[in-house]
């Protein structure tokens, strides 16, 4: 069974675009969850490696 994990990542700006990951693996979830640099985190683990779509505003 392949379980996915979806999330929306936004900001905290009036311009700021939503995205959806699909595929992420719910451990990757979590730690980025409880990632103290969150950027960091993203950028490291989750940029480039899972599809995504953005979302409607």
């Amino acid at each position: 069974m392949i379980r996915l994990a979806r999330f929306s990542l936004c900001g905290s700006w009036p311009a700021a675009k939503r995205y959806e990951f699909e595929g992420v693996p719910p451990e990757t979830f979590a730690a980025f969850r409880s990632a103290f640099a969150k950027g960091r985190y993203f950028n490291r683990h989750i940029r480039n490696r899972f599809q995504y779509r953005r979302t409607p505003d």
